[in-house]
């Protein structure tokens, strides 16, 4: 029997909803669950839900609040195998990078529980005698928060865990096609106490939840967006909440440049590469888009990478393999619609092109040699099993090519240079560089997010998020008994600025 998924609006169940079928992308015709999808009403319903239940938490001491997320963190970490089994079934992750989903959420849960006691604020001094200035973290409301599948537990707790830390209530929509994982996250969140409307979770698909979050909006339901997903959503998703004066947390696609340096480490190069070109199948927001290789070690360091990629195994992701299935149809038509992009000038390598034989979503891994800066595989993030790779002769050069595309995402740089790796640093327009390592593994306590069409600048995980979902309140306490006005009544110390020795 499949899973029934249904949204959970103010602790109760809404049952009522069009249907749809999460499916096993490894054997499509496995239905893993049945979704009953809402509407715009129901997710603007569900806003109004969060909006009132927000002021009661709010008042929930914030060390108590980190006590939650500490029980969020216990919970996950007793149900690792579970959630994690639940997420290879559903969007075809292999298990071991499952587990490991599973464990960035308990390291996100450990580095907020203690933030409940550190929301600090600050005490400043005036300018005026018999009067103190402070500043105060406070929560902006209610938070609307949209996440992608391809990390369907791991990236809501990038959201969900220090929003609600910060006394935040919550409407979180994931992606249909991860409803169950979703929905399995959800309840071990609820399991450790929160109040009903504190967190809800609306299943919708992107139709609705536009037309609901622009409702909720104008309502005044919402006061902050996160979204996770492509460039081309995330824009509308800005220009909305820009008409309504809001700055959302946009964590968008990438074109991940990896440069080779001719005193690179190949064989270290190569391996980065077929993990961060191929883990999840090509299906990260930081996998690799291009391999920028300088002309003098081109030819080592695609026979390496070819060889790695052609010793690969790619398969059931219960098995120990470096990749499974695309996440789901809609995934694959759109990654055959990059392999399309393939031109006559380009040089394919290792193998075979397209889909594996058989019943799951399976795709050969494709590396294409000879990407022009002009050309669509080079410019445009293809999210699937395909890299790209072209040369340069200066470091100069590879900056430029590395943010030709636009994106600012994540970034490698291979090289025992340390000349090298500071100037490609501060050239890079990137959010994230790796040194010597793959442009995929963040850290929860590491500022994630990034740049142009990777993002607006803000940041998920650590400490930076917190700007994300409190807001600065100052205060001035004059307790001096008269009025005393700022930059008036001010006293004022003469100095002889003609002295001289």
């Amino acid at each position: 029997m499949a899973r029934q998924i249904v949204s959970v609006v103010g602790g109760d169940e809404l049952t009522s909803g069009t249907p749809y079928a999460s499916v096993n992308p490894a054997r499509p015709s496995q239905t893993v669950a049945d979704v009953s999808l809402t509407d715009a009403a129901g997710f603007a319903d569900a806003c109004r839900a969060a909006s009132a239940a927000q002021r009661e938490w709010a008042r929930v001491p914030a060390p108590v609040r980190g006590r939650v997320i500490a029980s969020i963190g216990r919970l996950v970490e007793a149900n690792t195998e579970a959630l994690a089994r639940l997420v290879t079934e559903e969007i075809g992750k292999p298990y071991a990078e499952a587990l490991g989903e599973v464990r960035e959420i308990v390291d996100t849960c450990d580095f907020f529980l203690g933030e409940g006691r550190r929301l600090y604020g600050q005490t400043i001094p005036s300018e005026m005698p018999d009067k103190s200035l402070f500043t105060f973290r406070v929560p902006v409301g209610v938070a609307a928060v949209v996440t992608a599948g391809n990390f369907p537990v791991a990236v809501p707790s990038w959201y969900l865990v220090p929003t609600l830390l910060c006394g935040n209530a919550v409407v979180w929509k994931p992606a249909e096609y991860a409803a169950a994982s979703a929905h399995a996250l959800y309840r071990l969140f609820a399991a450790a106490g929160l109040p009903g409307g504190v967190l809800n979770i609306v299943f919708a698909d992107g139709e609705q939840t536009y037309a609901g979050l622009d409702r909720a909006l104008g309502e005044g339901t919402v006061q902050k967006v996160g979204f996770t997903g492509s460039s081309a959503v995330g824009r509308l998703v800005g220009e909305l909440c820009g008409r309504h004066l809001q700055a959302p947390c946009l964590e968008l696609g990438g074109k991940n440049p990896m440069v080779v340096l001719p005193d690179a480490d190949l064989d270290l190069a190569a391996e980065g590469a077929l993990f961060s070109g191929f883990g999840t199948a090509g299906q990260r927001c930081t996998s690799l888009g291009t391999v920028i290789v300088h002309e003098d070690v081109h030819d080592a360091f695609l026979r390496r990478f070819a060889d790695a990629v052609r010793g690969a195994k790619i398969g059931d992701p219960n098995g120990d393999v470096l990749y499974g299935p695309l996440l789901d149809q809609r995934f694959a038509e759109r990654y055959e619609e990059y392999l399309g992009w393939i031109r006559p000038h380009h040089t394919v390598l290792p193998g075979p092109v397209g889909r594996i034989d058989g019943e799951g979503l399976y795709y050969h891994p494709v590396i294409v040699d000879g990407v022009r800066p002009d050309d669509r595989l080079f410019l445009e993030e293809t999210f699937g099993p395909i890299v790209g790779v072209t040369t340069f002769s200066t470091l100069d050069e590879a900056i430029d090519l590395a943010n030709r595309p636009g994106y600012g995402l994540s970034s490698s740089v291979y090289t025992s240079d340390p000349k090298a790796v500071f100037r490609f640093r501060e050239g890079v327009s990137a959010g994230m560089v790796s040194v010597n390592n793959s442009t995929s593994g963040a850290e929860a306590h590491l500022p994630f997010g990034g740049n142009g069409k990777s993002g607006n600048g803000s940041r998920q995980s650590g400490m930076w998020v917190l700007d994300q979902f409190t807001r600065w309140q100052a205060m001035n306490w004059d307790y001096s008994g008269r009025l005393q006005k700022a930059q008036m009544d001010v006293a004022e110390i003469i100095p002889d600025l003609g002295f001289r020795l």
